[in-house]
């Protein structure tokens, strides 16, 4: 039955009118160009992903770099901890033994204190005694001194009435004589005792001073006692708010051993992971090359159905391609016999940066040439079918020193602007452009993803044709469109 059916549907073949097998041809054509694309897309969506690994790469070993920091960094602290605990143990035992040296010197410094104190009081309040009674002897000594006063008085008058009595008063004259002497050593006693007083005064009033300043001193160390007692609790409570850190450190201690411990772990689960990543990472780059290879060979096939004469939908533009780089070959020529142009200074290599350009550009020999005669040629073929988005010639080195007008514009400060509208005089030195400058066969049709910024790209496909210089390849008309 398998034969039969076989049998069957190549008579079904057999008697095809030519027209249907035409159109089958068609389709064909179609579906290669739709297999080129899908093809292009998996080479991009393959390239996205090798790079993505490799910065998915690049960020574990980075992971990877920091958690061997931070394992250095966790044993660094533990051992600072280590160092710090026993620090703080010593600490808290020099403050314990220094605050209970200190409390007891205190101690015994201010009963001392105290007692000296009260004995500084206590001859204070003795010399103000001393001082009143020295006053009251002084107001006694007055009294003297008047007594003695009115003695000398009474001797005077007695004296007087003895000298009137005569021999009958001479007795007592002698007793007023006697009388008069004892007054004045009466007065004189006093006047010494006086002086004596007074000098006993005023020592007296310099001990005073003496001592309430000592007493004064006592209070204030009294005062200081009390201070410095009050700082003995504060370093006998620093003490013990030092041994709670000592605490604190060694509990501190443990989770930083455990978080080593687990750090080790995710660094080996980190290598394991930058081991499987370096592993796609070669997988994806073997996948990238195999990709490319299968792009070569859709080109190639899309090359051989169009050679075969088989419909597709890109021959328009691939016949404007071959048309346009046999026009722009036939100029060239037609250049170098005028003598507008040398055959040396056409096929310059010698690419000169424009100062300040961003994307990089590059002037060569024949840069102004082509700025003067290619726009004629490479407008036109924007309206010559909808899809076609630019028209540019390209040296073998993917050199393009014209470009279409829209894509000609002068360079600003922003790079990526720049990028997308300032084309001309750049070298496009990737697959596409180099693929594209370097062909010699009757043309070149490539599908890529064109980047439009922001991760969004659009699939396009370019047509290239050599460009011909008597005999010796130039490079290429590019010519990209929608796919």
């Amino acid at each position: 039955m398998g034969g039969e059916a076989i049998q069957i549907r190549t008579d079904d073949v057999a008697r095809q009118p030519q027209a249907a097998q035409g159109h089958g041809l068609a389709d064909i054509g179609a579906r290669a160009s739709r297999l080129g694309l899908e093809i292009a897309n998996i080479r991009g969506v393959v390239e996205d992903l090798g790079a993505l690994n490799h910065e998915l790469v690049d960020t574990v070993k980075s992971v990877v770099d920091s958690a061997s920091a931070a394992a250095e960094t966790n044993a660094k602290l533990v051992a600072s901890m280590e160092e710090s605990r026993g620090s703080a143990d010593q600490a808290r035992k020099t403050l314990g033994e220094n605050a209970d040296l200190v409390a007891a010197t205190l101690a015994g410094a201010i009963d001392k204190m105290q007692a000296l104190s009260q004995g500084v009081f206590g001859i204070t309040n003795s010399l103000e005694k001393f001082r009143a009674t020295i006053t009251a002897v002084q107001k006694i000594n007055a009294e003297i001194q008047t007594i003695s006063s009115e003695t000398q008085m009474i001797a005077l008058n007695a004296s007087v009435e003895a000298a009137r009595a005569g021999e009958a008063g001479r007795g007592f004259g002698v007793i007023a004589v006697a009388i008069k002497g004892l007054a004045e050593q009466v007065r004189k006693f006093n006047n010494e005792n006086n002086a004596n007083l007074a000098t006993l005064g005023r020592m007296l009033e310099d001990l005073l001073g003496y001592a309430r300043a000592n007493a004064s001193a006592a209070q204030a160390a009294i005062d200081a006692s009390s201070n410095a007692t009050e700082a003995t609790r504060g370093i006998q409570s620093l003490s013990s708010s030092v041994q709670q850190l000592a605490e604190k450190i060694e509990a501190m201690a443990d989770p930083v051993q455990q978080n080593i411990r687990s750090g080790e772990e995710v660094r080996a689960n980190l290598d394991t992971l930058v081991a499987m990543a370096e592993c796609a990472e070669g997988k994806l780059a073997d996948g990238q090359v195999r990709a490319e290879s299968i792009l070569s060979i859709s080109e190639d096939f899309m090359l051989f159905i169009a050679e075969s004469g088989i419909d597709t939908p890109d021959n328009p533009i691939i016949e404007i391609s071959r048309r346009v780089a046999g026009e722009v070959g036939a100029l060239f020529e037609r250049a170098v016999a005028a003598g507008d142009i040398g055959m040396t200074d056409l096929f310059d290599e010698r690419y000169i940066p424009v100062r300040g350009s961003n994307p990089q550009q590059v002037t060569t020999r024949f840069t102004a040439f082509a700025d003067r005669v290619l726009p004629a040629i490479q407008e036109p073929v924007l309206k010559e079918n909808g899809s076609i988005v630019f028209c540019a010639a390209v040296d073998r080195n993917g050199y393009l020193p014209t470009h279409n007008k829209i894509y000609s514009k002068p360079q600003g400060p922003d790079p990526v602007w720049n990028a997308a509208n300032c084309r001309n005089r750049r070298i496009f030195s990737d697959r596409t452009g180099l693929a594209a400058g370097r062909n010699t066969r009757s043309f070149l049709l490539q599908t890529y993803r064109r980047d439009m910024g922001n991760g969004n790209f659009v699939l396009m496909k370019d047509v290239s044709a050599p460009i011909m210089v008597k005999g010796k390849h130039w490079g290429g008309v590019r010519i990209g469109f929608k796919a």
